[in-house]
């Protein structure tokens, strides 16, 4: 299987129709546990690349900065041209230092130094402001990651975030453009068949500004793949038996009632739901590519075989109806 390209919003890039997410690398568990350690992230990265994945999603806190450093060590031997590579700057990584987190500019111009030097790389294809800062006037990051795409060290600008932050992006794209800078051009919300709150407004606003849209959480953290039912107890191991703040947002009737629909479609085109729901989005208008993570070559496979469910119209249009919009979901 041989995943399918489309074009990266309305940049001139052509990315694989899902992007690989590494935030499971390096990453600590409360036990003490490393989620996906350095020969397991090798693996994954291989399998990706073999099955023709180039999009790769990192942040600098990944791990502590351990999953750009392994994305560098495997690029290494590697053609650096080949893969897009996109991550994120926001969150702290100086705990003591007051300047240590946020998009100032000189909490950016530390990162972008580092994240590169992590990569292994002399630029970035996509740097996504990981959240917005309410302290810092968008004048000034505007004004700075213009400076990156000016000077080579990145190629497009992108807005990651949590809650639906529409207007903050197009506050930020209406400055660049009377500016002359570089505007946002790539957003990457939470966005699956139960939490829609961006379709309140953020996908509007998207399409308005024509910012392409690479979701994370397709899968709802897990609920969309039909592990869990109403019936039965929840699964050991998983988030759900884990974090009880899982259980209260997604174990609800209306989530339920929509992965129904899910299941049905699933059976419909014989694919699992994971697939069906993660093809959904690929079917969507306004998304470039929805962001996968795995622990595993087979949980990749899996996901990656999603590429190659088709929808129809009907099936599409039913899982948009299978639950309403709310602003937060």
């Amino acid at each position: 299987m041989e995943l399918d390209t489309v074009p990266l919003g309305r940049t001139g890039t052509t990315v694989s129709s899902l992007s690989f997410g590494t935030w499971r690398f390096g990453r600590e568990t409360d036990a003490g546990d490393v989620e996906v350690d350095k020969d397991r992230a090798f693996e994954l990265l291989d399998a990706y690349a073999d099955r023709g994945g180039n999009f790769i999603d990192t942040a600098d806190m990944y791990g502590d900065g351990r999953s750009e450093e392994w994305i560098g060590d495997w690029l290494a031997n590697r053609d650096r041209e080949d893969f897009v590579v996109a991550s994120k700057v926001f969150w702290p990584t100086r705990e003591d230092d007051p300047n240590g987190r946020g998009i100032g500019r000189k909490h950016l111009r530390r990162q972008i130094r580092k994240i590169l030097e992590r990569v292994g790389t002399d630029y970035l294809d996509v740097l996504y402001c990981h959240r917005f800062d309410d302290q810092t006037p968008p004048e000034e990051f505007m004004r700075t990651l213009d400076g990156f795409v000016d000077d080579g060290r990145v190629n497009y600008l992108g807005a990651s975030t949590f809650e639906p932050n529409a207007w903050e992006v197009a506050r930020a794209n209406e400055i660049a453009d009377r500016r002359g800078y570089e505007p946002f051009t790539v957003a990457q919300p939470r966005y699956n068949l139960v939490n829609r709150e961006i379709e309140y407004d953020y996908v509007d606003m998207c399409e308005t500004y024509d910012v392409g849209i690479c979701p994370w959480s397709p899968l709802a953290g897990g609920f969309l793949t039909g592990k869990y039912t109403r019936e039965a107890d929840m699964p050991e191991g998983t988030r759900g038996a884990e974090s009880s703040r899982f259980a209260d947002r997604y174990l609800s009737e209306t989530n339920f009632d929509a992965l129904d629909v899910v299941r049905e479609v699933a059976g419909e085109v014989d694919a699992s739901p994971a697939q069906v729901s993660l093809a959904y989005l690929q079917h969507h208008p306004q998304v470039s590519a929805p962001i996968v993570g795995a622990r595993t070559v087979d949980q990749l496979d899996e996901n990656l075989a999603a590429d190659t469910v088709s929808l129809s119209d009907d099936q599409f249009e039913r899982l948009q109806s299978a639950k309403s919009v709310s602003f937060m979901d």
